[in-house]
């Protein structure tokens, strides 16, 4: 399996930290938002490559960081603005034809901070043979409608997913880690060519869950969301590390 890391926004919201600096490299803790999430992919041993997808603008620092690492390539969009951007799922199609990838994927966002193993994730794929999602209860309805909802069926398979609905159906939100199988990555194209939306990462799965099945994890732990300079400072006074 390889991972591909969606990491070409801009994060303008926490400008001017990240002005010239990329989100992901913030360092919480002892280690950068990347290394936290990577050393412990990496403990799942189901993972062996990654591919960080990365604007022009901010390459540079990322080919620096994956000097630090052994499997990990920095994948360069071109785009130099927030207004430019290809969109997540662009990216993802963008980089899998640079690197001629032709295998299951899994697929995260750079710049998330989590208190639990993404390997029980990776199990949980692994044991059902598809692609997957994870969901998490939201209760406000005022961030329901900012993010991706996920409707499901008892046994936890995705029925439909809308992104940023103004009538959510579920209370349960897809955070941006999703798993594709090898199957399903060779789809994204065609997924574009039909109308799929390219901006959220979660539309993918809206255009995919109709044509192949796909389930949901429920999240088991928390997700540090890092949406301002405050919120990054609270972030890097109390983050624990993977205590779930």
């Amino acid at each position: 399996m390889k991972c591909l890391i969606l990491a070409a926004g801009y994060a303008t919201r926490l400008y001017p930290l990240t002005e010239n600096f990329p989100k992901p490299l913030l360092p919480v803790g002892e280690k950068t938002i990347l290394d936290w999430l990577l050393d412990d992919i990496d403990g799942s041993h189901l993972v062996d490559s990654y591919a960080v997808i990365s604007n022009h603008k901010f390459a540079p620092h990322f080919e620096k960081w994956a000097r630090t690492r052994s499997n990990v390539q920095v994948v360069d969009d071109g785009t130099e603005t927030n207004e430019t951007r290809l969109g997540a799922v662009r990216d993802m199609e963008f980089a899998i034809r640079q690197l001629q990838l032709d295998d299951d994927l899994l697929v995260i966002a750079g710049d998330n901070v989590l208190d639990f193993s993404l390997q029980r994730f990776l199990q949980y794929a692994h044991k059902k043979g598809t692609s997957c999602i994870m969901r998490y209860y939201e209760p406000s309805m005022e961030k329901l409608h900012k993010c991706g909802v996920v409707t499901t069926a008892e046994d936890d398979r995705v029925l439909r997913m809308a992104e940023k609905p103004a009538e959510p159906e579920t209370h349960w939100c897809c955070p941006p880690f999703y798993i594709y199988t090898r199957a399903d990555a060779r789809m994204i194209g065609c997924a574009i060519d039909e109308g799929c939306g390219t901006d959220a990462p979660g539309s993918l799965v809206a255009w995919l869950c109709q044509r192949s099945p796909v389930y949901a994890m429920e999240m088991p732990g928390q997700r540090f969301d890092i949406g301002n300079l405050q919120s990054y400072e609270q972030v890097k006074s109390t983050y624990k590390g993977i205590v779930v």
